[in-house]
């Protein structure tokens, strides 16, 4: 029995089969080039932006300004899902999708190429935060069209598995970025890393606008957006609705429930791409080259654990598999932490892998369930706002909040209890959506 609180039935559209495949190879691409833009940046705060951007009296109070600006981006997102879907539920999945990978490489593109503080003085962390802004509009504003990209063209039965390629663009883009980063240490030294190094896999991001276009000239809109257009064009010359107005007046509860379920997972991920890799470097002494090679290792279990749980997610149920994935997250949430605090770089990876391995179970089937929320109509909105308020009250924060926390309490378990706390909030907001499926 599928526990998926499905807000209408998916009508499968007739397509030839590389029709779906083109569609899907452009969104996992699309979401891969967006994530790598985009954790470039959290990377890159974790090693280099607080000495050049933020010059303070200690190293602690760098790296929080840094994280703060980092989290900065996560604050913006919203703005970006709610413009984007608006518009995408109105005008079309396509059009906003091309839009947010062309602000998301323009961005990328002026951060490699922003000048320090040394060199312009307050401008230059005025300019970054601008910059971080933009990019999370862009992501905001991303996310909602390439899951809705690949979900409305998925046939009968395996919409799970199709959003999952969306999915994937995460692990994608942490291994790309870690890897570039690598790349970028290895062949400087520290002294030419920190006075360029750093940018290049910045600039990289400016290969982001070809996709773009090819997005734009290659791919044709959802079957499902086509079908919805007409009936949305009758029901706003009746009513004078809009998808936003109906999602705020409508369904904003679902929006949050959705929100409060995702917030861990994006929490403890980016207290582990990003957190962990300041903590192990600057608490516990560990090499940097040598955490983002674990880093990287364990991003690329997840392109098999993702689509894998999105698979299970299609035969036993979306709420099914992501309660389990949840559990996980909250049961690991302490010897993660006991296991990094060993300094030893075999535990990090172990401790890291097994969080991972939850994360995916949960990440797999998300964006099916989140478009099954709501109605094709509405979807882009509802998906995205859902999506971003996660992304603010866990991801953003985590990294500023993981910071904070050990230096207030001393102590890792602190972290550990934020992931627990997290938990259970998302099992409360399983739990009621689960039980609203069961209502219909």
């Amino acid at each position: 029995m599928d526990m998926a609180p499905s807000a209408q039935p998916i009508t499968p559209t007739a397509l030839p089969t590389v029709n779906r495949r083109r569609v899907a190879t452009a969104a996992a691409l699309a979401s891969a080039v967006e994530w790598y833009d985009y954790f470039v940046f959290g990377i890159a705060a974790a090693l280099v932006l607080g000495d050049l951007y933020f010059p303070a009296g200690s190293s602690t109070a760098g790296v929080l300004a840094s994280f703060a600006t980092f989290a900065v981006g996560f604050l913006a997102r919203p703005i970006g899902g709610i413009v984007a879907g608006h518009l995408g539920d109105k005008r079309g999945r396509k059009p906003m999708l091309v839009l947010a990978l062309t602000l998301m490489g323009l961005a990328t593109t002026g951060i490699g190429l922003l000048p320090t503080y040394e060199t312009i003085g307050v401008a230059a962390p005025v300019l970054l935060v601008t910059l971080r802004v933009l990019q999370g509009v862009a992501v905001g504003a991303q996310w909602g069209g390439a899951m809705l990209l690949a979900t409305e063209y998925a046939p009968e039965g395996k919409r799970g598995i199709y959003g999952s390629v969306v999915q994937l663009g995460v692990p994608i883009g942490v291994v790309t970025a870690n890897t570039v980063f690598l790349l970028a240490g290895a062949f400087t030294t520290d002294t030419q890393f920190a006075a360029w190094g750093w940018r290049v896999p910045f600039l990289i991001g400016l290969f982001v606008l070809g996709l773009a276009w090819y997005i734009h000239a290659k791919v044709e809109e959802t079957p499902e957006f086509r079908d919805a257009e007409k009936a949305l064009a009758e029901q706003e010359k009746s009513q004078q609705s809009s998808p936003l107005r109906t999602i705020l007046r409508d369904h904003l509860g679902t929006v949050l429930l959705a929100g409060g379920s995702f917030a861990v997972n994006t929490a403890t991920f980016y207290i582990l791409i990003t957190g962990v890799l300041d903590y192990t470097t600057r608490e516990l002494d560990m090499k940097k080259s040598a955490v983002l090679t674990v880093s990287l290792c364990v991003s690329l279990t997840q392109l098999v654990l993702i689509p894998a749980a999105a698979a299970l997610s299609d035969r036993y149920g979306r709420i099914r598999i992501y309660t389990l994935g949840s559990v996980g997250i909250a049961l690991w949430a302490i010897p993660l932490f006991l296991l990094i605090d060993t300094g030893s770089l075999l535990w990090l990876a172990v401790g890291t892998f097994v969080a991972s391995c939850f994360l995916s179970i949960m990440y797999g089937p998300q964006a099916a369930l989140f478009a099954e929320l709501f109605t094709p109509e509405m979807r882009y909105t509802g998906a995205s706002l859902g999506y971003q308020i996660a992304a603010v009250c866990g991801g953003g924060l985590a990294p500023f909040l993981m910071v904070l926390l050990l230096e207030t309490t001393g102590t890792s378990m602190s972290v550990s209890a934020y992931i627990i706390a997290l938990s259970v909030i998302a099992l409360l907001s399983i739990k009621v959506l689960a039980d609203r499926a069961r209502s219909r």
